[in-house]
């Protein structure tokens, strides 16, 4: 009988750049988004983001849809996909291999589960653990098998877009992330597992994401960035065009009551989100290409926050609690957007900070860490 051998993680240097610095920058998108969430103790506008008056806040409402408001975690998603097709790429034995994928994408379930309980309900880590928990069973699946899954997907995500975010302008409640303005924290505490089982209705995207990542990932796309120009230019460009109304709509400057025309607006900004992250992938897979080894201490420190991409995501809850919490640091019910957009970008500098002090230390991030002796058997 012949031993097989066991499947290992990737080594250091056998890392692409493009997906690492990728996930390194759109952390800082990610911040964004999830510091929105925080703010509290004001009346809701669409997408349940907190309406503002002064001019500064305003513009960062609309910035923020526009460019950033359901398009990373999409990004975010598509490198998932492309992560498994490598893991599965390097597989010893086709069963050992979706052994060790099933492992990880339970073990992102169990993070996300304590993440969300502890810290952050907005959790995608339990998500990405679902999907992929699917995706296993589809990394044999023909790419028109994949392609007609994610268009099919789609139409699920632009319906169930158009319903989730259906609450009334003006509202003085979400509809759901109650916890984040409870002041009580064993109140708070309770209402978090529940509303991380409700998460994913907001997150359908994520399912057309990861199935185009791993029809990107058989064909190493990031590596190769000339047949990507075009997702390059276009992904962003329909992202932004799609977020606009919503960002219009968020800064003041355009009215809409008409409920039917605000579903359709929040489907057309999920659907062109998905569009803008695969765009954002693809545009950094192409300036990584052109950096090649020029890639200096900022783009070093970047990449080293994409390779302990976990880790950072897990402190920025950490920072974001302490801060904006009710029952800790009560800014998230005084802070308006343009101030809670310069605290989400000087937390996501300060892990970048941190990474890099681990990169020059030779540390892996805690958390990547703790995943990898969870997921990797020894010997």
């Amino acid at each position: 009988m012949v031993a097989v051998e066991r499947l290992r993680p990737v080594e250091q240097g056998a890392r692409q750049l493009a997906p690492d610095l990728a996930r390194g920058i759109m952390l800082a998108l990610i911040a964004v988004a999830n510091s929105a969430i925080y703010l509290y103790g004001r009346p809701y506008g669409i997408r349940q983001h907190i309406i503002e008056h002064g001019w500064a806040d305003r513009v960062a409402s609309a910035v923020s849809m526009t460019v950033v408001d359901a398009r990373a975690y999409p990004m975010f998603a598509a490198l998932f996909g492309y992560g498994m097709v490598q893991i599965w790429n390097r597989r010893r034995d086709d069963a050992e291999g979706r052994r060790v994928l099933r492992r990880r994408s339970r073990w992102l379930l169990a993070f996300g589960a304590v993440h969300a309980t502890l810290l952050f309900s907005g959790d995608v880590l339990g998500v990405y653990g679902l999907v992929g928990l699917v995706l296993v069973r589809l990394l044999r699946a023909r790419d028109r098998v994949l392609l007609v899954l994610a268009a099919c997907w789609l139409v699920l995500v632009a319906l169930s877009s158009a319903l989730v975010y259906s609450t009334p302008e003006g509202t003085a409640q979400r509809s759901y992330f109650w916890s984040f303005a409870i002041e009580d924290p064993l109140t708070a505490l309770a209402l978090r597992p529940l509303e991380w089982m409700m998460n994913p209705l907001g997150m359908l995207g994520v399912g057309t994401a990861a199935l185009v990542g791993v029809w990107a990932g058989r064909r190493a796309l990031l590596s190769s960035p000339d047949r990507l120009r075009r997702a390059a230019l276009w992904g962003p460009l329909i992202g932004a065009a799609g977020g606009l109304p919503v960002g219009l709509i968020a800064a003041g400057v355009l009215a809409v009551h008409d409920p039917v025309v605000v579903m359709a607006l929040n489907a057309v900004h999920v659907v062109t989100g998905i569009a803008g992250g695969l765009g954002y992938a693809a545009l950094i897979a192409v300036l990584a290409d052109r950096i090649g080894q020029r890639l200096g201490p900022v783009g070093t420190a970047l990449a080293a926050c994409g390779q302990r991409s976990l880790t950072c995501y897990l402190l920025q809850s950490v920072v974001f609690v302490a801060l904006l919490s009710p029952y800790a640091g009560g800014l998230g019910g005084r802070l308006g957007s343009a101030a809670t957009v310069a605290l989400a970008l000087l937390t996501w500098a300060g892990t970048v900070v941190v990474a890099e002090v681990m990169r020059r230390t030779g540390t892996r991030g805690p958390a990547e860490a703790l995943l990898r002796r969870l997921i990797y058997p020894r010997g």
